[in-house]
């Protein structure tokens, strides 16, 4: 058993098939903009690592498709995320990730509000508040430490087949 885990033995789910994307008939044009939709969101947060687990999130569970809220035309996404645990420490490391991953794949114009599911975490006002706070977003991503925590959990895992 591993120490100091705060979840040693979470539940893991089986991953969702990845479905292709259909373009709408009338984006045939190379020069016209494709809406993002929830999909395509979860698809860029599905394979971001737990920073305790050697799981994905979509593994553990921590984010689904339902827990995304996009509106394209005002340029807003909020992903609300559930912690495997109650007491879970790195709650704001998951939601830096998060943060992360959407500000490098969606264009610059897009607001990204990052929330704690209510109810699933004993400090979720103060975990909401610091995901959500631009200074101290931009503090912590200052620390070398916890960019190197977030890189890792958003590092490319690659499945080799025989």
């Amino acid at each position: 058993m591993m120490s100091g885990l705060i979840n040693a033995n979470p539940v893991v789910y089986e991953k969702k098939e990845r479905r292709v994307r259909s373009i709408p008939a009338n984006l045939d044009d190379e020069y016209t903009v494709e809406p993002i939709d929830q999909l395509e969101i979860f698809d860029h947060l599905r394979d971001i690592k737990d920073p305790e687990h050697p799981y994905s999130l979509e593994e553990l569970k921590v984010i689904s498709e339902d827990a995304i809220e996009i509106d394209d035309s005002n340029s807003y996404v909020r992903v609300t995320f559930t912690p495997t645990v109650e007491h879970c420490s790195m709650a704001t490391i998951i939601g830096l990730c998060l943060r992360v991953k959407l500000t490098r794949s969606l264009p610059s114009k897009y607001k990204v509000d990052i929330r704690v599911a209510p109810g699933s975490h004993a400090t979720e006002a103060a975990v909401n508040k610091q995901l959500n706070d631009k200074e101290r977003v931009a503090a912590a991503m200052e620390n070398p430490g916890i960019v190197a925590l977030v890189d890792d959990c958003l590092a490319p895992t690659y499945v080799f087949s025989k």
